[in-house]
């Protein structure tokens, strides 16, 4: 597969993966901006492809930051809440009272572990941003890891339409 295009919109292109921090500024920004400028110019293979490969990682950003949250919340619950099944289950003081700090340790690891994992997602969407800018303004296509495709890529050879597929003498078979 040719890593380069002839004639690309780099700019758009390194514009669609760095407008994925304007999430910072614009709720959900990370999802319209990059969708805009995507569809704005998704008839260039280029751009197409590097509009996918920017919302598919939004996407998939997002849903582990939301599965690792869930965890969290599950996790503190589950290590932090005495459950006693003798008595009736009432909400009290004595219920989440954490008397030593032995019985407290697993939940601090546990806090700890979700907050490392999360500081982590937080470090690989900025580098991988950035990495996937610089890739776009060479000219060159990126794939991020750890990305679920939810809108499936074109490789770039497949961007002829049906007309042009007939047109193209080398293309037809006997």
């Amino acid at each position: 597969m040719n890593s380069q295009s002839t004639n690309p919109d780099k700019t758009i292109a390194a514009l669609i993966h760095v407008s994925a921090f304007s999430k910072y500024i614009i709720p959900l920004g990370n999802f319209i901006l990059p969708l805009i400028l995507w569809t704005a110019k998704k008839n260039d293979p280029f751009v197409d492809d590097h509009g996918k490969q920017a919302l598919n990682f939004q996407i998939s950003i997002f849903l582990y930051f939301i599965l690792l949250v869930c965890l969290g919340i599950a996790g503190i619950v589950f290590l932090g809440v005495n459950f006693t099944f003798q008595e009736p289950f009432i909400f009290s003081p004595d219920l989440i009272h954490i008397g030593d700090l032995g019985k407290a340790l697993p939940l601090l690891f546990f806090i700890g572990f979700i907050g490392i994992l999360l500081l982590a997602l937080f470090i690989l969407e900025i580098v991988c941003v950035i990495t996937a800018t610089v890739k776009a303004s060479e000219g060159h296509l990126y794939k991020y890891p750890l990305t679920i495709n939810f809108i499936t890529p074109t490789p770039l050879g497949d961007h002829q339409s049906k007309n042009e597929q007939f047109n193209n003498t080398q293309n037809q078979t006997l």
